[in-house]
């Protein structure tokens, strides 16, 4: 079943063409991806579907003429697909540049439509890769990260000009920063506006270019930044600081440095959340008569008790002796799990000795061994 474009703009059938922007407007700027971009994908996406379905019916009944057909056949495109000549692209000849810059003027959408050429814009991000220890990832360190970035020029300020006199109006677009296009089509006259290509925007041109940037005002630097790599972080987490990116446009702020972490693995060690697994062999004489062992831990020695009889796989737990967590001062546990290890090449004294003690045990003694059997 089509959608009803007035449902979908929250208008009803008679709404006249001020009521329809009036309700474009509001639903654009409530459901613009601008607005998404810290929100969980699924949001994204819902909002990136009620966007593009908010501007076909905004486009559709904008126009007289694929508003007549709408209401006629209930289809833009009239009784055949294509019955009006393809203008689809058009929107009746409405500037959608115009309607974005209206909505979103002031707004902090990143747009291109949504902005001028010439508006503060925040500058992009840098990603860097950092790979440190386990041991650091559980107690914390500091390193030095190398940054490459973009920096307004400090002779210019990011202007390009030698100086503020150095500038004179654009005759292009008069000092506006935009022009306007008037084309003739079968609906009457069109008229865009965009960005003038002559001065991107500034409505102002060089004259006197500043010799430290060649009037381009930003320069690529590398940096030497310190971050701070918190105790108990994972493989993979990140951590931002802003005002370490890149610089912004026309006096926007600085993007950030995001740090992304890297850990390597331990060789006794493995990490689950904040808790620490390792593997403890022991001989199968001393899991069967128990026994005590020192291990290490993260934090020092310490003394395990093996129970008479333990089995193999039997883990046993060591509390607070895991990784810190980020939040609060808790500490994760160590889980140990013991691996019985058959000795390797028996002597024949030795083989002599375990067949009289292995003639000694009862099946009993081997409860599952027990119970495999009596499956059969």
């Amino acid at each position: 079943m089509a959608k009803n474009y007035y449902e979908i703009l929250g208008v009803g059938k008679n709404a006249s063409a001020d009521e329809l922007k009036s309700a474009y407007r509001k639903l654009a700027k409530q459901y613009h991806p601008d607005l998404y971009t810290t929100k969980s994908d699924a949001e994204k996406k819902n909002a990136e579907e009620k966007f593009k379905e908010i501007n076909h019916a905004y486009e559709v009944l904008s126009d007289d003429q694929k508003r007549a057909a709408y209401d006629t056949y209930g289809d833009e495109n009239g009784p055949q697909a294509g019955g009006f000549g393809g203008f689809g692209g058009a929107a009746g000849g409405f500037g959608f540049d115009d309607i974005f810059s209206t909505i979103f003027s002031g707004f902090g959408g990143t747009s291109s439509r949504a902005q001028r050429a010439n508006a503060p814009r925040r500058g992009q991000d840098i990603l860097v890769g950092v790979n440190i220890t386990f041991e650091e990832a559980v107690f914390g360190t500091q390193k030095t990260v190398s940054v490459k970035r973009v920096e307004n020029c400090p002779h210019c300020e990011g202007t390009g000009a030698k100086d503020a006199k150095a500038f004179k109006v654009c005759p292009q677009c008069h000092g506006s920063g935009r022009v306007t296009v008037t084309q003739r089509t079968p609906f009457g006259q069109i008229s865009t506006e965009s960005v003038c290509p002559e001065c991107k925007g500034s409505g102002k041109i060089i004259t006197d270019k500043c010799t430290q940037c060649g009037g381009r005002g930003r320069t690529e630097y590398t940096r030497e930044v310190k971050v701070n790599i918190p105790a108990g972080i994972d493989a993979g987490q990140r951590i931002t600081y802003r005002g370490e990116g890149h610089s912004g446009v026309n006096g926007g702020e600085k993007g950030s440095l995001v740090v992304e972490v890297s850990v390597s693995q331990h060789k006794l060690y493995t990490r689950n959340g904040f808790d620490i697994l390792m593997d403890l062999p022991v001989s199968f004489a001393d899991a069967a008569l128990g026994c005590s062992v020192t291990i290490p831990t993260l934090y020092g020695k310490h003394d395990l008790k093996i129970p008479e009889c333990t089995q193999s796989g039997t883990v046993l737990k060591v509390r607070n002796a895991g990784i810190k967590k980020l939040r609060g001062g808790d500490k994760g546990d160590m889980y140990v799990k013991v691996v019985v290890e058959v000795p390797k090449s028996l002597s024949r004294e030795q083989k002599e000795l375990l067949k009289k003690l292995n003639s000694t045990f009862e099946l009993k003694q081997y409860p599952q061994k027990k119970a495999y059997e009596e499956k059969q």
